[in-house]
């Protein structure tokens, strides 16, 4: 599934020095200011010759220094008024006709405080809160239950859980784990309902677990069947959402299970939401109840107190 262009950091064509979040179908209300910004340099020998009655700031002459001290005194007081013309030119040089569109950012930007908006997403973030996984693009929280962990690495392009325990995989050769959770913005298609997005994603989160990799191997020795287990709406991060799970039989190995929640976010553009669920089966897998914990703790961010959420049409999470 693809989509042009596609989610990611663009420069805000409103605020060319600031970068905005396009989920991939509209701009949401996530803004940074691009890192690594560099002070530009003043400008060397700028602004009119030294006023004389600067020479009023300079120290009387010692009689050890003489007329050195005094020379030096000049050049310094010279110095500091050339730097305050510098800073003076800067900002009386803002023109309100400055580009609004695309475009590099004016390098004034370099020597001004940040744009008001661009601090936005400097509030106080809920990573500070090590028993759940944030979702910052999506604006949700995931619950870290007991026996699960929030995966670390370049590897996983999307906010995930694992769980912490591997084994050698029993098709393919690899490291497999007993449960994985990942949260994923939908870009592919304008569809809002959950219903019919949960229902449509199930067979894709089928495959990304059981399924073969992005090197074709199949780790389970590949998804041979399937038997729908439940479905039904849910609430999710106080809105309505739906759940499909299935029982997915594999070539090689127990099988597990896997689960696709879709709903609504809260935040910006209110994007489409789908969490994916799998579980195996195994003695040393995760109890099955741990899909139907983990959907009731998720949380819209920076509301902690939402017991499971209260959806737009139906209650609070069983």
């Amino acid at each position: 599934m693809s989509m042009t262009p596609p989610p990611g950091w663009y420069p805000d064509p409103n605020q060319p020095a600031v970068e905005r979040w396009w989920d991939g179908t509209a701009w949401t209300e996530h803004r940074r200011t691009p890192g690594n910004v560099q002070a530009a340099p003043a400008p060397q020998g700028f602004g009119p010759a030294p006023d004389p009655a600067a020479t009023a700031v300079t120290a009387p002459a010692s009689s050890s220094g003489g007329g050195r001290a005094k020379i030096i005194a000049l050049a310094a007081a010279g110095a500091v008024l050339v730097a305050s013309i510098v800073t003076g030119v800067v900002v009386l040089g803002k023109d309100d006709g400055e580009p609004r569109g695309g475009g590099p950012a004016p390098s004034r930007s370099a020597t001004t405080a940040p744009e008001p908006t661009a601090t936005k997403s400097t509030s106080p973030s809920p990573t500070a809160d090590p028993n759940v996984l944030v979702d910052d693009l999506n604006g949700v929280t995931i619950p870290i239950i007991d026996g699960w962990e929030k995966a670390e690495g370049a590897v996983h392009d999307v906010p995930t859980l694992q769980t912490p325990d591997t084994f050698d995989c029993p098709g393919d050769p690899g490291m497999c784990r007993y449960g994985e959770v990942t949260s994923h913005t939908v870009t592919s298609t304008d569809e809002t309902s959950p219903k019919a997005l949960a229902r449509g994603d199930i067979k894709d989160a089928t495959d990304s677990v059981y399924g073969k990799d992005v090197l074709d191997n199949e780790h389970y020795g590949g998804v041979t069947g399937h038997q729908k287990v439940k479905e039904g709406t849910v609430a999710v991060a106080g809105r309505s959402g739906y759940y499909v799970r299935w029982k997915v039989r594999t070539g090689k190995g127990a099988g597990g299970h896997v689960q696709s929640v879709a709903f609504k976010s809260s935040v910006g553009s209110e994007p489409m939401v789908i969490v994916r669920l799998s579980i195996d089966i195994a003695e040393d897998a995760p109890p099955l109840s741990d899909m139907d914990r983990i959907v009731k703790g998720i949380r819209s961010s920076g509301d902690s107190g939402t017991d499971g959420g209260v959806g737009e049409d139906v209650g609070a999470t069983p």
